[in-house]
């Protein structure tokens, strides 16, 4: 005759069985995110990421770049699962392409620009270098490629300093660049975005001049979800921890406005 589990033995059984279904969200339903990221946006995302992987147990792999770069890998078929661009246009480009899932474009940051020197004082009353020319090389983003530098430009085109410094530009191919020209001296000053000197990885040395944002276009920044990750939930699930407070705070520590 079989026998009948005791209560004990069934209560055992029970959690045992409850602890199983615990751990199944975050091993083996665990997936892994390719974000692509503006160069601007790293330490933010970084940070962002930490928490949502610290909450959900997804890893995700950023892979960070100019934003004009990224969109030519999208198109030639990177398998990357969401885009944080700096700006609308990539996004938006996308989306006429049919490359996203619709519905999925949303504007998740609006950046801010500073000029920056690593020499202390130098900056103190403004733009004054620019004005004078007492400099030797201005580095700023690739406007081709990276949004930021398009705003640099809009602002020495509004200065009326574009014809008096552009033999004097430096250009990187992404923001990240331009701050590395200034760091090792190779440039006296120059454009980046104004969470760099908000981040962790900043020194704190030098100067600087947080740009109005009266002189440039507004640097609105678009995400989107990728086609190849329309039936993925860990990128729904990233998208919505990206409207949450946790990485709005982040966000606004680093010199970002919420749309």
């Amino acid at each position: 005759m079989p026998r009948t589990a005791s209560p004990r033995h069934r209560s055992f059984a029970h959690l045992v069985f409850s602890a199983l279904l615990w751990l199944i969200p975050t091993t083996l339903l665990a997936q892994e995110l390719r974000i692509a990221v503006a160069a601007n946006f790293v330490e933010a995302m970084q940070r962002i990421a930490a928490d949502f992987t610290a909450q959900t147990g997804h890893q995700v792999v950023l892979s960070p770049g100019s934003s004009g770069r990224i969109y030519a890998q999208i198109t030639a078929g990177a398998p990357y699962d969401l885009f944080f661009s700096a700006d609308q246009a990539k996004p938006a480009a996308l989306e006429q392409a049919g490359l996203i899932v619709p519905g999925s474009r949303f504007t998740y940051a609006v950046g801010g620009l500073a000029l920056w020197s690593a020499r202390p004082g130098f900056l103190d009353h403004g733009p004054r270098p620019l004005e004078r020319g007492d400099f030797n090389r201005l580095a700023l983003a690739n406007p081709r490629l990276a949004p930021y530098g398009q705003a640099a430009t809009e602002v020495l085109e509004r200065l009326g300093l574009t014809a008096s410094t552009e033999a004097k530009w430096v250009r990187g191919e992404n923001i990240a660049h331009a701050y590395q020209y200034v760091a090792t001296g190779n440039a006296d000053l120059g454009f980046i975005a104004l969470s760099q000197l908000r981040g962790s990885g900043h020194s704190g040395k030098g100067s600087y001049w947080v740009v109005p944002r009266a002189l440039y276009s507004p640097i609105r920044q678009d995400a989107v979800q990728l086609l190849r990750a329309r039936a993925k939930p860990s990128a729904e699930a990233f998208l919505r921890h990206m409207r949450g407070d946790g990485a709005a705070a982040i966000m606004a520590g680093l010199g970002y406005q919420r749309p």
